[in-house]
């Protein structure tokens, strides 16, 4: 396999890393927003304690992905990133599709 191959092939693996990891954190960010709403809920109906500690447990495990799959996004990112940049060097991949792919994953996970 070539040189261009194999970068090939790692911009699209590593765009979809990307693409999955973005993905599960808005998911995680959802639910702790939802999980709040269902918190504010429960205090305002004068819900059981058990009722309001298990939502509170809930939104803290999701606070924990939270900060677990940003870290992950992070370095996927930066490994993009940084084999985007080495692909634009080559001359061969100037113009390729997984390339501009890759550049468009970089800049909506990148918000």
């Amino acid at each position: 396999m070539s040189d261009a191959a194999t970068i090939r092939k790692q911009l699209r693996i590593k765009s979809g890393s990307a693409k999955r990891l973005f993905k599960e954190h808005r998911l995680y960010q959802k639910e702790e927003e939802e999980l709040k709403r269902k918190l504010d809920k429960h205090i305002a109906e004068n819900a059981d304690n058990w009722d309001i500690g298990n939502t509170r447990r809930m939104m803290e495990e999701s606070g924990k992905m939270i900060v677990d799959s940003s870290e992950r996004l992070g370095v996927v990112a930066q490994a993009l990133r940084e084999l985007v940049i080495a692909a634009e060097k080559d001359p061969a991949l100037a113009e390729d599709e997984e390339l501009a792919k890759a550049r468009e994953v970089l800049e909506e996970v990148s918000v």
